[in-house]
């Protein structure tokens, strides 16, 4: 039987597993991506079962995740980790993006740890995300040097309270491809093959036309493809159920994207991670998961992203970013969609859960230095999480 420690933390709408390095080498994991790691978080998580009954995992893309931390060998930075999407219904791992919300939990880790050292009043933790080389910064209150152990904060899609945690992303653009925009364009036309997925006149003998679609691609927190709502028949006003119409249609967006963007070569595997993938509109009216009325006074760009295979229930912080950046470069569909925003540097996003909030700060040249996000995180659980010998041994 394979032990292993690891803290349950939750990091604003997602919940993670948090490993410390040292940990999985002393249990004799010590393979990286694509070895021997994988197939151990495979195995922890229950992953081959949609349901992750015999494992850790949460069943969905925002529960079924894993981060593994170190501390960092870069001068000015404190720590490392690496972050794992954990399959849900197969035993396959992606690598290829980063998580903004663990990246919460990640910083109220280092500080319970002892990973990073907190001082009075607060204490900025300073990571990196080895997946993809993003520089972040986490801000926790810690009066008279003490780490909180709860908090008062709260963030759309959750009522629960937790510590407040600053997250900043330290120059944003380009980590993965080199450049914000990564084909130049603040627009891009991407043909898509497949029926309209919220048109209900599908052709009877189940002939997929090609059509094309109106994007901004941008690489920023992480790369992502922003599809003009209206072009597929949505308003990114519609309810998380609703919007799952729109999964097919997407799925082929983030392909036809990931390859023009230099993501993926025609005969490479399919990511269904990378790039994130969703759909821009102006602000409108709508009711939050939870019940709430949200007036599009409010906020300033409507959203609706994919998280795998599902909508996400609210936004990836990364995709956030990504948006943020995007709507303070010129020519975007962003751009546009947020050029009457009342505070030039800030940004409302108005996603299922409620409105998300960036901060952003640009340097002399107008480029975006950092964009902040305000969540909440907390320790949920310390754990020895116990892996069968069998499936230890078949890896």
């Amino acid at each position: 039987m394979l032990r292993l420690p690891a803290t349950l933390m939750r990091g604003g709408t997602s919940k993670c597993w948090v490993f410390d390095a040292d940990d999985l080498r002393a249990a004799g994991v010590t393979g990286g991506p694509d070895g021997r790691l994988d197939s151990v978080l495979a195995s922890a998580f229950g992953a081959t079962d949609p349901r992750q009954i015999d494992g850790v995992g949460g069943a969905t893309s925002t529960t079924s995740k894993a981060v593994i931390v170190r501390p960092s060998a870069e001068p000015g930075v404190d720590v490392d980790y690496l972050f794992a999407q954990v399959g849900i219904g197969t035993a396959g791992v992606e690598w290829a993006s980063n998580c903004g919300n663990c990246a919460t939990a990640v910083g109220l880790y280092a500080l319970r740890t002892g990973l990073a050292k907190p001082v009075h009043p607060t204490t900025t933790v300073e990571m990196r995300n080895e997946n993809t080389g993003v520089r972040l910064s986490a801000t926790v209150p810690t009066p008279g040097g003490v780490v909180p152990e709860l908090g008062e904060a709260t963030v759309p899609g959750s009522r629960a309270l937790g510590v407040p945690v600053a997250l900043g992303f330290r120059d944003p653009a380009g980590a993965t491809t080199g450049a914000l925009l990564p084909t130049g364009n603040g627009v891009d036309r991407l043909e898509s093959s497949g029926a309209h997925a919220l048109d209900a006149a599908h052709p009877a003998d189940g002939s997929h036309p090609a059509y094309g679609v109106d994007v901004t691609l941008v690489d920023a927190g992480a790369p992502a493809v922003l599809a003009d709502a209206a072009a597929l028949g949505s308003d990114a006003l519609e309810t998380v159920d609703a919007f799952s119409a729109l999964v097919p249609t997407l799925t082929r967006l983030r392909r036809a994207a990931a390859l023009r963007m230099g993501l993926a070569a025609p005969h490479d595997p399919v990511s269904h991670s990378v790039p994130k993938v969703g759909v821009v509109a102006p602000a409108g009216d709508y009711v939050t998961s939870l019940g709430e009325r949200i007036a599009a006074a409010d906020y300033d760009i409507a959203v609706r992203m994919l998280s795998m295979h599902a909508p996400h229930p609210a936004i990836g912080l990364t995709s956030a970013v990504a948006i943020a950046s995007a709507a303070l470069s010129p020519d975007t569909i962003l751009a546009k969609l947020a050029e009457n925003r009342p505070v030039a540097t800030l940004l409302r996003l108005g996603t299922p859960a409620g409105i998300i909030t960036a901060d952003v700060s640009l340097d002399d040249t107008g480029a975006v230095r950092a964009v902040t996000l305000h969540r909440a995180a907390r320790a949920i659980a310390t754990a020895e999480l116990l892996v069968p010998a069998l499936l230890q041994e078949s890896v």
